[in-house]
């Protein structure tokens, strides 16, 4: 037991000794703290904020087989940059014509544009296009409502 508590000593104060004393602002890098001044900044002028000119887009009724579209219009009524890293349809019958990675500024506005085809869909339909952003929910959707007639069967 003695040798135990004499071999524990030994190795605190061996550990101790060792110990280089620096000084901890020289391992500071300078232009961390310059990133985090700007991010801070940014943080302090809050999320930034989507609206849009409609949420909802109803296209009524319609045959099956044909191609609706529509387009929504974004606006960034926030202080802060919009972007739009990604925009997800629920369906691979919906294409979504919006660049990966938008950045709209503070007051601009750009247009999401959508097409949905209709061949094989009838019936009502609901579809959503998410766009994850930087606002403060994250994700924003939009919808596509609508009945599809159904093709007459030969």
């Amino acid at each position: 037991m003695k040798h135990t508590i004499s071999l524990f000593l030994f190795l605190l104060t061996f550990s101790l000794a060792s110990c280089k004393k620096e000084n901890a602002v020289s391992k500071v890098n300078k232009q961390n703290l310059v990133n985090a001044k700007d991010r801070d900044a940014q943080i302090e002028k809050g999320a930034a904020s989507i609206s849009f000119d409609k949420t909802t887009h109803d296209f009524g009724t319609v045959e099956e087989g044909s191609i609706v579209k529509t387009v929504f219009t974004i606006s960034n009524s926030g202080k802060t940059d919009l972007i739009i890293t990604e925009a997800k349809a629920s369906c691979g019958c919906t294409v979504i014509d919006l660049p990966k990675g938008k950045t709209i500024k503070p007051g601009d506005s750009t247009e999401l544009k959508v097409e949905f085809n209709t061949s094989g869909k009838p019936n009502r339909q609901s579809k959503t296009i998410t766009l994850f952003t930087n606002t403060k929910a994250g994700r924003e959707i939009v919808k596509l409502t609508g009945f599809v007639t159904p093709k007459a069967k030969s």
